[in-house]
């Protein structure tokens, strides 16, 4: 049986703080992939065109209702046979990101929807154009309801991105599969992950809930 070594931790972690910035980029940059995408399925969903939120509709459902392994796989082995090529930190971007503007896309109808209507009828009453209707006076208030919503994605997206490390990224992961690999040691390295996990996801929960208190005042 194995005993820990905190000699052994000190050697493996660089190489894990390696990793562990790596999946801090590809949940950084996947939620802003999520939060934009999000927002223009959010919008053409509402759109009174109906060619436009059919086929969105279709391809919001199928993203959300198959799972984002699958997905990265078709991204990462799938697409270069189109002649479509992305690099893994890329393609694991991307992944995250349109997986998760499937969820921040219904995030945002809920919060548009939560907009009083007495707000749209403000708007009209001043005979303001549609567009700033928008992005002066429902989008505003929407957001504000949804911040804590979207922050709780990027903890689950922060909480997916092992998944990566089957497309090749580097993250924690994948790191500590390396380790365990050389070494025929992996307690240690795959302890330490989960830990890292803890470390900063539980204080993010909790920055979250404190801006929730917040925003509901």
């Amino acid at each position: 049986m194995n005993t820990w070594s905190w000699d052994y931790v000190g050697e493996i972690m660089p190489q894990l703080l390696e990793g562990l910035w790596i999946t801090v980029q590809a949940t950084i940059l996947g939620s802003l992939v999520a939060f934009a995408l999000g927002l223009v399925w959010a919008l053409a969903l509402r759109s009174p065109v109906r060619w436009l939120t059919w086929p969105v509709s279709a391809v919001v459902e199928f993203i959300r209702n198959t799972p984002l392994l699958v997905q990265l796989f078709f991204l990462f082995f799938v697409l270069p046979s189109w002649g479509v090529t992305f690099g893994p930190l890329t393609t694991g971007v991307i992944g995250l990101g349109l997986h998760y503007s499937t969820y921040t896309a219904e995030v945002y109808r809920a919060g548009i929807d939560a907009v009083p209507a007495g707000q749209w009828e403000a708007a009209t009453a001043l005979s303001l154009p549609r567009r700033r209707t928008w992005t002066a006076v429902i989008l505003p208030q929407a957001f504000r309801r949804v911040v804590p919503a979207l922050g709780n994605y990027v903890i689950a997206m922060f909480k997916d991105t092992p998944m990566l490390s089957a497309i090749t990224v580097g993250d924690m992961l994948f790191q500590a599969n390396s380790i365990g690999a050389t070494t025929f040691d992996y307690m240690e390295p795959i302890t330490m992950v989960g830990i890292l996990f803890i470390v900063i996801s539980y204080p993010t929960s909790l920055l979250l809930r404190a801006l929730e208190r917040r925003l509901v005042r």
